[in-house]
């Protein structure tokens, strides 16, 4: 596989590093910053230095940030990790088809500090050029589009990622009903609910199909307790008080019978809330 290029055979060159790193050295001269200035320069200056070693020094540099993430995380008091983005541009500037170091370094970049540097708009960043320089790679995408739902909460972008790294080659399925969850859980209901009623008429009788159609069952059911809740909401004005039960709604003319879910299972009421939930006995319920 190409992405463990960068780690598999870069390890065999570990023997390698002292040399090339004295080469560095000698045309660094002696004086060097306490931060170690060889780790900003451009990929483009490293290019100039080593024509035709591209690779090898893009699985070096890799590895360095490794080193460097690594040793920030575990033994440094400070956890400064100021050169993993310049790091990161490096490594992929030199082999721009690495995949290893869009995937992981967007990882290192995206952890919350102090477990990494807190950056989710850099590590975006790195996996939107990863997806422009590795346009086959549905991997790179699915990072992309769960980062873009995670830290940016844009759970239409991040789901016209997926679906996007759906359309390429040995993608898997799932990525479609992932897009579609991102949405329900994005607000994008309606969007979401197209997803699935797509699903469930293309695919064929079996798992998939029965899936699909639960799903629009939980969306349904989300709808009637947004209705349940304007409802509740309503009375509320009039009374002063939220209802204590679904009788009293009903008796004031607002229910005519116990409102069940798309199954066939009676919604939850809180009276405190005032609010109407899906029960943990319907086999809608998902954890929120």
């Amino acid at each position: 596989m190409r992405g463990m290029r960068g780690l598999v055979p870069a390890l065999a060159l570990v023997p390698l590093v002292p040399l090339v790193q004295l080469q560095i050295d000698q045309r660094l001269g002696t004086h060097r910053a306490q931060e170690e200035v060889l780790y900003v320069w451009s990929g483009g200056h490293v290019k100039r230095l080593f024509p035709g070693l591209e690779n090898l020094m893009a699985d070096l540099y890799w590895l360095r940030t490794v080193q460097y993430f690594g040793g920030q995380r575990v033994f440094s008091t400070q956890k400064k990790f100021d050169l993993l983005e310049p790091m990161i541009d490096i490594t992929t500037t030199l082999d721009p088809r690495l995949e290893i170091a869009y995937r992981y370094g967007a990882t290192f970049l995206a952890e919350p500090w102090p477990l990494g540097a807190g950056r989710p708009d850099a590590a975006v960043a790195v996996l939107e050029r990863g997806a422009r320089n590795l346009p086959r790679s549905w991997l790179i995408r699915q990072n992309l589009g769960f980062f873009i739902f995670l830290f940016l909460k844009d759970a239409r972008r991040a789901s016209e990622v997926l679906l996007e790294a759906r359309r390429l080659p040995g993608s898997p399925y799932w990525l479609e009903t992932l897009a579609a969850d991102l949405l329900a859980k994005g607000g994008e209901r309606e969007t979401s609910r197209g997803l699935w009623r797509r699903m469930y008429q293309q695919a064929e009788e079996g798992k998939i199909k029965r899936n699909a159609f639960v799903h629009l069952q939980y969306l349904d059911a989300l709808d009637a307790i947004d209705h349940l809740n304007g409802l509740v909401r309503e009375f509320a004005r009039t009374a002063g008080r939220n209802p204590r039960s679904t009788e009293e709604l009903r008796g004031a003319g607002q229910l005519r019978s116990k409102p069940v879910d798309p199954t066939g299972f009676p919604y939850d009421y809180d009276p405190e809330k005032g609010a109407f939930s899906i029960s943990r006995q319907s086999q809608l319920w998902r954890a929120t």
